[in-house]
């Protein structure tokens, strides 16, 4: 019986669940501090940001737990799809629009985060790949031995 899980997802998974706290108290403060200066339209994606990345965090970060360690494809996928499709753009966007005022800490932070996302994104697809194709060769064999179990004897 073969382990499929990932000890580096597993590991980024890990490091990721002390860091996100750290990320948000920075981040938090920071949009504290130069919220006045902000425009309107930009201190509303900020808040909803803020809100939309704090609770995706929690369910992505559950994902990836379950899905790894139990090699669970449906919670494994869902964790890659909330990763790639939500939490990374978001990061970048954070990262990379100047129309934010970025300061320097909320910088550094942002291109920690966007770098545990980005290894996430890649261990974990080649992760799910490894698993979807052992889980189907199983498959395969169940069905072969049933069917050989079925065949009348000549």
């Amino acid at each position: 019986c073969e382990i499929l899980s990932s000890l580096a997802l597993q590991m980024s998974l890990y490091f990721n669940i002390y860091f996100f706290p750290f990320w948000w108290l920075i981040t938090i403060n920071i949009l504290y501090v130069k919220y006045s200066t902000l425009s309107d339209y930009y201190k509303f994606i900020l808040v909803t940001i803020m809100i939309l990345v704090s609770l995706t965090e929690v369910i992505r970060l559950y994902l990836g737990w379950l899905g790894n360690l139990q090699e669970k494809v449906p919670e494994l996928a869902g964790f890659w799809l909330l990763t790639l499709l939500l939490q990374l753009p978001i990061i970048l966007f954070l990262l990379f629009n100047e129309g934010l005022k970025i300061h320097s800490l909320e910088r550094a932070v942002h291109i920690v985060f966007a770098c545990f996302l980005a290894f996430q994104v890649l261990d974990a697809f080649f992760t799910l790949r490894r698993m979807v194709n052992t889980l189907a060769a199983r498959f395969r064999l169940t069905e072969l031995h049933r069917l050989e179990e079925q065949r009348p004897a000549p």
